[in-house]
């Protein structure tokens, strides 16, 4: 049977989970049809999602329906929640995107589709609410047109023949265009090739409360589950993380290829290093209920039980490593216990962590606080409420802070050396910044003659092993990337924690280097923001905009109101919404999205009130230790390079080998 797993996305309140509902109900899958705002949605399983009425974690459902298994996921609607729902993305055959006929289309509604296009995914589109007195199909089909990149066509007219429907959907495709021009119509199969190739998105009209619109979206996607061969080696993706109401540690994956079976060893790599463990129960869930299976093939979508060392994004066997997230928290935020038990907090926050690494918690242990990362103000809550429910803990929120980031122009060597009596390890590093949005690479260039492929492996381990702070502000290090030159052990005194203490003092003398010359960046985040104001309120918006720094396109005027597109410092934007309803008596809206970092607008003054002295953060030292006569002894960071005990020939450096799963496998043989 065909298959296909299609993931159901939308803004807020555009009546995502009550469609996917109704298509279980349609399908037969449900006998009776829950609704969010009763807190009986099937898919809506966690007592949070039923209070709030929104969903927070993806779900799951499966439904048989013309020839097809169509899998569903309900991801999260809710800004706050976008990480959990591009997660999700990565594993889709198709996106169905949900529209809200009220609403029309947002800002979010905007990122979904360039996340999309960003995994290659086809997109279908369901207008929903269509019963609504103020719904106008024909004008939010020409809102759709207008600001997704794709053209959108009219699924029912393109199917009843409609001239005008087949000639837009001919003309995104030349093989199609023939066709059309010879035969005067498209089968079919070219209408779902083209939706599938991501030349055309459908766009169908309707109401999940209602059921209206349902079976023929159904039947859409029918046609469009793929029937393609999978790889026959064994390979797998994990999007989510959870626990049952048994406390059973629960990941979410999709077989990308061969076949998943229970009881069997599965291999994977996680921070620099390569592990195997035993897959225990396959689960199949639909909303809330499960059933156990042997085996899931290719394409499919389960949870497995047994796996403790994943976290969301890790492969499996031959599955190459999902693409790094576009999505990313901007605020961190001080987790304060009501109680003294901070080790009951931390530990708590680190299974929360588990399943969200974005949480990112940190343990300051000299200031004796503990922090998060966070999207916004809802899941700033959602976290107090789990605190409370799962562990018992209450807990409050200091203000929330921007999260920045540092990075290094040019490219600056760091040595680290440890040596206290006994011990011995150096390391030889180069550092350069790389493109905005691509994290931490690591990679060596040292031969193997010169430093045994292990303590490579090792040294590469205790780069990727945990987030490093820079120089400027002790923000997190950020777009980097990161060669190991070489190094040295000794037959007798190096032990374990050697090279760790090395390597974090070779990078952090490189960041040193790298300050003097003053070529280390702030880094900040930026939203792309949708501002829309009454016409007679523009002046005052783009005033505002102006002064908070933000870069943006004209102005469009659309009936009685005006919007602004553009981009501006996230931590600029902060409480402007409230601002905006103020200014327009609760007729304005601002909508944001996250777009990335670039460099901080106001780095001086941003710098200056951290008052950060890298010198004075122990933990992160850029010092070494040597040893004479007997006695370990520090050197400073700038007097490091000429104590070195080795030194870089460039003749004998290698081109270029990342520190991947290859990697580290070849160094383990």
């Amino acid at each position: 049977m065909r298959q296909v797993v299609v993931g159901l996305l939308a803004h807020v309140d555009a009546g995502k989970t009550s469609l996917a509902e109704a298509m279980l109900f349609e399908a037969g899958a449900i006998r009776v049809r829950g609704r969010v705002d009763a807190g009986d949605a099937h898919l809506d399983t966690d007592e949070m999602e039923r209070e709030r009425g929104i969903t927070i974690f993806a779900s799951s459902a499966a439904i048989d329906w013309g020839g097809a298994h169509l899998m569903l996921l309900d991801a999260p609607g809710h800004v706050d929640f976008s990480a959990e729902a591009e997660r999700t993305l990565a594993e889709l055959d198709l996106a169905l995107l949900v529209v809200g006929a009220n609403d029309g289309v947002q800002g979010h509604t905007e990122t979904l589709m360039r996340l999309a296009a960003r995994h290659g995914l086809p997109v279908a589109v369901f207008v929903n609410k269509m019963d609504l007195a103020n719904a106008d199909g024909p004008a939010i089909l020409g809102e759709l047109r207008a600001r997704l990149p794709v053209p959108c066509i009219d699924a029912r007219a393109l199917a009843a023949g409609d001239e005008a429907a087949l000639e837009d959907a001919a003309q995104a495709d030349e093989d199609a265009l023939e066709e059309y021009l010879a035969t005067g119509g498209l089968a079919p199969d070219t209408v779902a090739r083209l939706v599938l190739d991501r030349k055309i998105v459908p766009v169908l009209f309707g109401s999940a409360l209602r059921g209206t619109g349902v079976r023929e979206l159904l039947d859409l996607l029918a046609a469009l589950a793929p029937d393609r061969p999978w790889p026959a080696a064994f390979g797998a993706r994990v999007f989510r993380i959870s626990r049952s109401k048994r406390g059973e540690r629960l990941a979410w994956l999709k077989v990308t290829g061969g076949m998943l079976r229970a009881k069997t060893v599965v291999t994977g790599f996680e921070n620099g290093a390569a592990w195997e463990e035993k897959v225990d129960q396959v689960r199949l869930y639909q909303g809330d209920a499960f059933q156990t299976v042997s085996e899931v093939g290719a394409g499919g979508i389960c949870a497995v039980t047994g796996l403790t060392h994943v976290v969301p994004g890790s492969s499996l066997g031959a599955e190459p490593k999902a693409p790094r997230p576009v999505l990313a928290p901007v605020l961190s935020y001080q987790v304060i216990p009501a109680s003294e038990d901070l080790s009951a907090v931390v530990r708590a926050l680190r299974e929360l962590a588990d399943e969200d690494p974005m949480l990112n918690v940190a343990w300051h242990e000299h200031l004796q606080e503990v922090h998060v990362q966070l999207m916004g103000e809802v899941q700033r809550e959602v976290i107090g409420d789990l605190m409370r429910r799962r562990f018992g803990l209450e807990v409050s929120f200091g203000p929330g802070g921007i999260l920045y980031q540092e990075t290094v122009t040019g490219s600056f060597r760091g040595v680290g050396h440890f040596e206290p009596l006994r011990h011995y390890a150096e390391v030889h590093l180069e550092v350069e910044g790389a493109p905005r949005g691509a994290g931490i690479q690591v990679g060596t260039r040292a031969s193997e003659d010169d430093l045994d492929r292990n303590w490579q492996r090792l040294i590469a381990t205790h780069l990727l092993e945990r987030e490093h702070a820079g120089v400027l502000t002790g923000a997190p290090l950020a777009d980097l990337r990161i060669q190991i030159l070489g190094g040295r052990a000794h037959a007798k005194h190096t032990e374990g924690g050697d090279f760790r203490q090395a390597t974090y003092r070779a990078l952090r003398q490189a960041l040193m280097e790298a300050r003097r010359a003053g070529a280390c960046e702030l880094l900040e985040p930026w939203y792309r923001f949708t501002l829309a104001v009454p016409a007679e309120k523009v002046g005052r918006a783009l005033a505002d905009l102006a002064a908070r720094s933000a870069v943006f396109e004209a102005p469009v005027t659309e009936g009685a109101m005006v919007s602004i597109e553009g981009d501006a410092p996230a931590s600029e934007l902060q409480g402007y919404a409230l601002d905006v309803t103020a200014y327009t008596g609760g007729r304005g809206r601002l909508a944001l999205e996250f777009a990335g970092y670039r460099a901080c607008h106001d780095a001086d003054s941003v710098i200056e009130a951290a008052a950060y002295d890298p010198e004075a953060d122990l933990a992160n030292t850029p010092d070494s230790v040597f040893c004479a006569h007997g006695a370990g002894y520090t050197v400073k960071w700038d007097e490091v390079p000429a104590h070195a005990h080795v030194a870089i020939d460039p003749a004998r450096l290698r081109p270029w080998r990342a520190a991947d799963a290859s990697f580290f496998s070849a160094a383990r043989g």
